[in-house]
């Protein structure tokens, strides 16, 4: 459900939307580990169900001081709650060591929500002298959320029994505040008609941290021993993270076909940690990044042109990545942060030929990236008791060799396509973990819409991928689709849409592989996808136009910061 409203008056302009939703589907999964070494297999098997919701609203303002002066007001909040339920079948044999062997049920109950929210203003000034611009811009930003799990653990058995003969129980609950504050200007400086400064500093203050507790409870002797604290399981966890960059790109376009643009951007990153558990923190440091960049863009008429560009970003991780606390909920594969992370440099080369006539378009893009300390979810162990370990560790070298098509045409009167392939060979390297995986994988997306008389629409939406090459094993192929019809009404002001996911098949199986000289590993996720929306929309009073404002781009996070959200 969502709707939204505008207006505009001759000095001040408003926006507003709204929209909310839920989701809800049964999950099962299959994971089946081989131990190397010892012979040992691990088999789980899981059932349950994931649900949740989802709200999100904006609004912004605009005033015009005068005729070159402008301030905006813009805010946004993102809230989203669920849970995972799964119930699992836990059996491990070792041959070697019978004594480890396990049989056991745990039913366990994940939750997690977040609020994300942003609070920007803007002051912008514009000249008489054409194209000069300054702005101002200032955001606050928060990112929280919680996540926790129950579980109850049924040792011997194949089957959950009632709650009070559970032989283990354990409940954990976490949150990740976060804030982010950002203070940015801009100025474009033109010389001429040709010749443009673009020049900026910019200021990042991030916040962000986790605190945890874990309790658990016993059945010994048929007496419960209640819900304890349990030593060293806490967490307690802060993060800082300030950059300051400044930056400047020269575009000058020095002939009617030929655009060259320059740039580049100097940042100073400074970090520091605290673990409040144990007293102990990582020491505090700092250095600088220089990140070029540049393109060149030859036009050979007004519908033809082909581009060259080069970029070196750098990505920071974030939470997902840092968060020390140990997650227990799957007895056999803990998972958990690395606060020691360093950042990802990427270098990022493409070439690009793009064409438009009264038949479609057409965009064919050949790039390569290579990330030389790059961020991988990297599996340890098992140790004497089967069990693995997940963390996150800068341990290889990979490179991307990309193909791209994406086109549009119209091959009847009222029928759009759109889409294309895309192709990449792959190469990751970690002379660390003494691994080299290279392969070719693929995805396709595919849209299409088509008018019927009576204002009928149909449309349709496709996405495939085929398996990808990763660092300890091979990652999943990926099948989704949409079928739907739109009808409009009451003189254009009105619509109802009908979508269809996935009809011709209940789930998709999703397949990963892990392979590594002491295990090997098959995990079976299937993703019950078939499911059905209806929508109905409703437009009154007339268009508005609005002025288009300026935002604060923050994305050289990995995994989270800015705008995370659960749906």
């Amino acid at each position: 459900m969502n709707g939204s409203l505008n207006f505009k008056t001759k000095k001040l302009g408003f926006t507003s939307s709204a929209s909310t939703g839920g989701w809800y589907g049964p999950n099962q999964s299959e994971l089946t580990r081989v131990g190397k070494l010892d012979g040992s297999l691990l088999s789980q098997r899981g059932t349950g169900n994931y649900g949740g919701r989802w709200l999100n609203g904006a609004v912004g303002f605009d005033y015009d001081l005068s005729d070159k002066q402008s301030l905006s007001l813009a805010a946004s909040v993102n809230h989203y709650a669920g849970h995972n339920y799964n119930n699992m079948l836990n059996e491990y044999v070792a041959p070697l060591q019978p004594q480890t062997n396990a049989l056991f049920t745990r039913a366990t109950n994940s939750i997690f929500s977040g609020m994300n929210g942003e609070l920007t203003g803007t002051y912008t000034k514009t000249y008489a002298l054409p194209r000069k611009e300054w702005s101002v811009l200032g955001q606050y930003a928060t990112n929280g959320g919680t996540f926790g799990y129950d579980f109850d653990q049924y040792q011997g058995s194949y089957t959950n029994l009632e709650t009070s003969q559970a032989n283990y129980r354990e409940h954990s609950r976490g949150r990740t505040p976060g804030s982010e504050v950002t203070f940015q200007t801009d100025l474009v400086q033109p010389f001429g008609d040709k010749q443009t400064l673009e020049t900026g500093l910019k200021s990042i203050w991030r916040r962000t941290g986790s605190v945890a507790s874990v309790e658990g409870d016993s059945l010994i002797r048929g007496q419960r021993t209640g819900f304890r604290p349990l030593a060293g399981r806490a967490t307690d966890f802060s993060y800082n993270q300030d950059v300051q960059a400044g930056y400047a790109t020269y575009t000058n376009k020095l002939s009617k076909q030929l655009t060259v643009s320059l740039g580049g951007r100097l940042e100073r990153t400074a970090l520091s940690a605290s673990f409040r558990t144990t007293g102990s923190e990582l020491a505090p440091r700092s250095y600088l990044t220089l990140l070029p960049n540049g393109n060149a863009q030859y036009a050979f008429s007004d519908n033809n042109s082909v581009r060259a560009a080069y970029s070196r970003r750098i990505t920071r991780p974030y939470i997902d990545y840092l968060n020390p606390f140990v997650d227990r909920s799957d007895p056999k594969n803990l998972v958990y942060g690395n606060p020691d992370l360093d950042p990802e440099l990427t270098d990022s080369y493409e070439l690009s030929f793009n064409t438009n006539g009264k038949a479609g378009s057409l965009n064919i893009a050949a790039s390569m990236r290579r990330t030389g300390n790059a961020i991988e979810a990297i599996r340890l162990g098992p140790d004497a008791n089967g069990i693995t370990r997940q963390t996150y560790q800068n341990v290889a070298a990979n490179a991307y060799y990309q193909l791209n098509f994406y086109g549009s045409a119209k091959p009847a009167k009222g029928w759009d396509i759109s889409g294309g392939p895309d192709i990449q060979y792959i190469v990751r390297r970690s002379p660390a973990l003494g691994i080299e995986r290279r392969g070719f994988t693929a995805s396709m997306n595919f849209n299409t819409s088509y008018k019927l008389p009576k204002d009928f629409t149909l449309q349709g939406f496709m996405f495939g991928s085929l398996p990808s090459p990763d660092l300890q094993g091979r990652g999943s192929a990926n099948l989704y689709y949409q079928l739907g019809a739109k009808k409009t009404f009451l003189k254009g002001k009105a619509d109802a849409v009908l979508n269809f996911a996935a009809p011709f098949n209940n789930y998709w199986l999703y397949r990963n592989t892990t392979d590594t000289p002491a295990f090997a590993e098959t995990n079976l996720n299937y993703a019950y996808q078939r499911s059905f929306r209806f929508a109905l929309s409703y437009r009154f009073g007339q268009a508005q136009q609005t002025k288009q404002r300026k935002s604060i781009s923050n994305d050289d996070v990995k995994g989270g910061g800015g705008k995370q959200g659960g749906q």
